[in-house]
C-alpha cells in the first residue's frame, strides 16, 4: 500500500479498519489492511496530532502504539491510555500469578528462566534475518575490528558482586522516599526498595550503582541509577524509572531512565538461570561501547555524547552475531550466549568498555567457561539496519 494512501487513512480516520475492537494482528494481514508498521510511519511522515491520534484508534496497544503516545506528547498533545486491562475474577488465578507465587524473593533470586517483557516486546524480536545497515562496516571499524567480546558479570570479586545484580520483593514489600537529581526525568517514588538491596559494585562501590527490583506480585521492575542509601530509611540517586513488565513501554523522547538509552536494564541482563538452568537465553542482551553518537534508536529514548560523527554507534543500536559463525568449538555456557545473539543480538544501552557484555553477579558462574567468548572478535558481528535513527541536529 502507497504512503501516500497511508496518509488518506490517517487524515480521514482509517476507514478500511474498524475501530469497534482493538487491533489484532490477524486484522492487519486483511487484504488491503495497513499493518501497524506501516501505519505508523505514516503517521511519523504526517508528523501532526491529529495523525497520531488516527493511528492510535485503530492501533491503541503494543509497541507502535507506546512509540506514537511518546511522539504526541512530544508535540504537546495528549492520547487516551492504552486499554485497561481485562478484571481478573477474584476467583480466577492466570499462569502470571501462579508463576509469581513460585519465584522466590531475595537478592538476585532465580527467576527460572522467565522472560521478563510481553512476548511481542523489541527485546524478543527474532532479528537473525533483518537486513544489515549500510554502515555497518564503518561503525564496526570505529570500535575496533579485533576487540574481543566479554562479559561484564560473573561471581564475586574482592566482596562485589560482578554485574548488576537485582532483588526480588514482594507486595508486603515497604516503599520509600527516593530523591532525584534528574526529577524532570524521573518517575516519582516511592519504590518498593528493602534497606539491604543490592548494588552494583557492592555498596561502596563508585561505578554506576545500579539498584534493580523486581515486584514479583505487581509485575512492575523499579530501576535506579547512582543510588545510595539517604540514612533515613529512603534513597538519593539521580535517575529512576518505574517499567509495568505487562506492556511494551518507551520512555517520552529524549527521556533517560535509569540506563542511559533510556531503556530498562534486567530484561537485557545474561542470567544463571537462563543460561545454566534452562540452558536458552531468549531475549535480546544489553551491552556497552566506549564512544556513542549524539542519536538513538527506538525503542531507546536517550542519547549520551556529545559526539556526532556519522560512523559512532547510536544508543539503542542492536547487533548480532554472523549467521555462518561456527559455535562447534565453544561449551554448553558460551554457546547458549552465542545463539542468542544470532537470534536476538545485543543492544547498546550505555557507555562503557567496549564489547561488554551485561549481567547478573552469580556465584556459579564458569570465569573460564565466559572467556570462551573472548574468541569472537567485533569482526564478527554486523549491525541490524536502523530505523527510525533520531539524531540532535542542533551541535552539527
Amino acid at each position: 500500500m502507497s504512503r501516500l494512501c497511508l496518509a488518506l487513512f490517517l487524515l480521514i480516520g482509517f476507514p478500511l479498519l474498524s475501530t469497534e475492537r482493538p487491533w489484532h494482528p490477524s486484522a492487519a494481514q486483511a487484504e488491503d489492511a495497513p499493518s501497524a508498521k506501516e501505519a505508523f510511519n505514516a503517521a511519523k511522515e504526517l508528523g501532526t496530532a491529529d495523525a497520531w491520534n488516527a493511528f492510535l484508534q485503530s492501533y491503541p496497544d503494543g509497541f507502535h502504539a507506546n512509540l506514537a503516545r511518546a511522539y504526541l506528547k512530544k508535540l504537546g498533545g495528549s492520547a487516551s491510555p492504552p486499554p485497561a486491562e481485562k478484571k481478573q475474577d477474584s476467583a480466577e488465578k492466570s499462569p502470571a500469578a501462579d508463576e509469581a507465587d513460585e519465584m522466590p524473593t531475595g537478592p538476585n533470586a532465580s527467576l527460572g528462566g522467565r522472560r521478563l517483557l510481553p512476548d511481542d516486546s523489541p527485546w524478543h524480536q527474532d532479528i537473525s534475518q533483518s537486513p544489515v545497515d549500510p554502515n555497518s562496516e564503518k561503525i564496526l571499524a570505529r570500535i575496533g575490528m579485533d576487540k574481543p567480546l566479554r562479559t561484564q558479570f560473573g561471581p564475586e570479586w574482592e566482596g562485589a558482586p560482578v554485574g548488576i545484580p537485582y532483588v526480588v520483593v514482594g507486595a508486603e514489600q515497604e516503599r520509600v522516599p527516593i530523591r532525584f537529581t534528574y526529577a524532570d526525568e524521573s518517575d516519582a517514588g516511592p519504590y518498593p526498595i528493602p534497606p539491604d538491596a543490592p548494588i552494583e559494585g557492592g555498596p561502596n562501590g563508585d561505578g554506576d550503582r545500579h539498584v534493580l527490583v523486581l515486584d514479583r506480585d505487581g509485575s512492575q521492575l523499579w530501576e535506579l541509577f547512582n543510588a545510595f542509601p539517604d540514612g533515613n530509611g529512603g534513597w538519593k540517586a539521580d535517575s529512576g524509572a518505574i517499567w509495568n513488565l505487562r506492556e511494551n513501554q518507551v520512555r517520552p523522547a529524549g527521556w533517560t531512565s535509569a540506563d542511559a538509552a533510556g531503556l530498562p536494564i534486567l530484561p537485557g541482563l545474561v542470567r544463571y538461570d537462563e543460561v545454566v538452568e534452562k540452558g536458552a537465553l531468549e531475549h535480546a542482551m544489553r551491552f556497552t561501547l566506549a564512544k556513542s553518537r549524539r542519536a538513538y534508536v527506538p525503542p531507546a529514548s536517550h542519547w549520551a555524547s556529545s559526539l556526532h560523527d556519522d560512523d559512532l554507534p547510536p544508543m539503542g543500536m542492536r547487533v548480532r552475531l554472523k549467521a555462518d559463525y561456527d559455535l562447534s568449538g565453544f561449551g554448553p555456557e558460551a554457546k547458549v550466549i552465542l545463539e542468542a545473539l544470532k537470534k536476538y543480538g545485543m543492544i547498546l544501552a550505555d557507555n562503557g568498555s567496549d564489547n561488554f557484555i551485561s549481567g547478573a553477579p552469580d556465584e556459579r558462574w564458569d570465569v573460564d567457561a565466559l572467556r570462551q567468548l573472548m574468541r569472537v572478535k567485533t569482526k564478527d558481528l554486523e549491525i541490524v539496519e536502523m530505523n527510525d535513527l533520531v539524531i540532535d541536529e542542533r551541535g552539527k
